[in-house]
């Protein structure tokens, strides 16, 4: 019999206990409140440092966790696109566009500002780092507004509406964004822009083009699909049809020209009007529990143990800005209607930023430092950190002191 190779016994230990972990963190956050992200982002880090201070403990297996890596992104955009209901959406497009409209805007705008004009960054890199101010992890405080029963509130109604619309444009945006950033890197200059207007164009074609290929799967041959495996197989290993089948078209995204998170994404749309695919999410759990954690790990695992000692600065104004952000983003439009309440409540539920904004600067990350240095990267990770784990504290005391209930509506 061969002998495994020793580092890849270490990974196969390491990846042995986060499953493990991974159970024990679920029970123990129910109690504590702290979103598990946190955790997972920590625990990278945690990784980090003992690789650091005791050599290279899994020399060699950084592929197989870089790997786990990229299926927990894919399950993450998948189960965002799966939770879509888009044309759900669209029928509250009207009541929830102001407050959409204001966030992407303003939270984009101060995040741009704050990097560029206050913190002397890079354009490129203020971009970049507008961009992931957009997004919004909204799962964080809705796990507080279930427990406070007050998702079915109008209120909370609002909440998932904006929030679910906010990925929605945050994941369109990465996906121009990073199309568009190769042009950025020579330079901003009059002869500029005639050739970004023709990229933008032409991704914006491929992206219809592909959204096309989505729909009309989705419409004449996810069904039969399906279908035919139910006559096969029990409704359980259905699921697992279904995430091969999104794996492979987060592959195809990757291959054009995107990326395995608008492919992932895309996918959850695909199945998101098959009820029957929405029942099996259930199904679908264990599989997210399972890889979804080695995304934030393989995060923390990327950042610099100096940013222990340096940095401190740039992350606690890009905490403030991304908390301000979202407030004023979200709240002002409410608060002018002179719903004070709602503006407190909606705003700072919508302060948490996760997994879109480390999508976003992972991808740039991977750019390369013109893009997104490393110290930025690190601070961003620890805004996600402080907002994923001030915010539900915040949002708790509010519903205790205003109960959002279903007679509200």
């Amino acid at each position: 019999m061969t002998r495994l190779h020793p580092d890849y016994t270490m990974v196969i230990m390491i990846i042995g206990a986060i499953m493990v972990l991974t159970i024990a963190v679920k029970a123990w956050i129910q109690k504590t409140g702290i979103p598990a992200l946190v955790i997972f982002l920590l625990l990278g880090f945690c990784l980090r440092l003992a690789n650091t201070r005791y050599g290279e403990l899994f020399e060699g297996g950084e592929a197989i966790l870089d790997l786990f890596a990229k299926i927990g992104l894919i399950t993450l955009l998948f189960k965002v696109g799966l939770e879509s209901n888009i044309a759900g959406l669209l029928k509250q497009l009207r009541s929830a566009s102001v407050v959409w409209a204001g966030n992407i805007l303003i939270s984009g705008l101060l995040g741009y500002i704050t990097a560029y004009y206050i913190l002397g960054i890079q354009l490129i890199t203020s971009i970049i780092i507008a961009t992931a101010f957009t997004a919004t992890s909204v799962g964080v405080s809705v796990a507080v507004w279930e427990s406070r029963q007050a998702l079915k509130s109008d209120n909370g109604e609002l909440l998932i509406d904006v929030a679910a619309l906010d990925d929605i444009t945050a994941i369109v945006l990465m996906a121009l964004l990073f199309a568009l950033l190769p042009h950025f890197r020579e330079g901003f200059d009059a002869n500029l822009w005639p050739v970004v207007m023709e990229s933008a164009g032409g991704f914006l074609i491929k992206l219809f083009g592909f959204g096309l290929f989505c729909a009309l799967f989705s419409v004449f041959m996810e069904k039969r699909i399906t279908s035919y495996f139910k006559k096969l197989e029990s409704a359980p290993e259905l699921i697992l049809v279904v995430v091969g089948i999104s794996f492979i078209i987060a592959a195809l995204s990757e291959w054009i020209g995107f990326s395995f998170a608008i492919g992932a994404f895309f996918a959850g749309l695909v199945f998101s009007r098959d009820e029957s695919a929405v029942k099996n999410e259930g199904s679908f759990m264990p599989l997210y529990e399972l890889f979804s954690p080695f995304f934030f790990i393989g995060i923390g695992m990327q950042v610099s143990p100096e940013i222990l000692g340096t940095g401190f600065t740039v992350c606690t104004v890009l905490i403030v800005a991304a908390v301000v952000s979202k407030i004023i983003a979200n709240g002002m439009p409410l608060w002018m209607m002179g719903n004070f309440q709602s503006a407190a409540l909606i705003g700072i539920s919508m302060v948490p930023r996760a997994e879109i904004t480390m999508v976003i600067m992972q991808h740039g990350l991977d750019k390369g430092a013109w893009a997104v240095p490393p110290k930025i990267f690190n601070s961003m990770v620890f805004v996600c950190i402080a907002t994923c784990a001030a915010a539900p504290v915040v949002v708790q005391k509010l519903l205790t002191r205003w109960p959002q209930t279903e007679s509200n509506q």
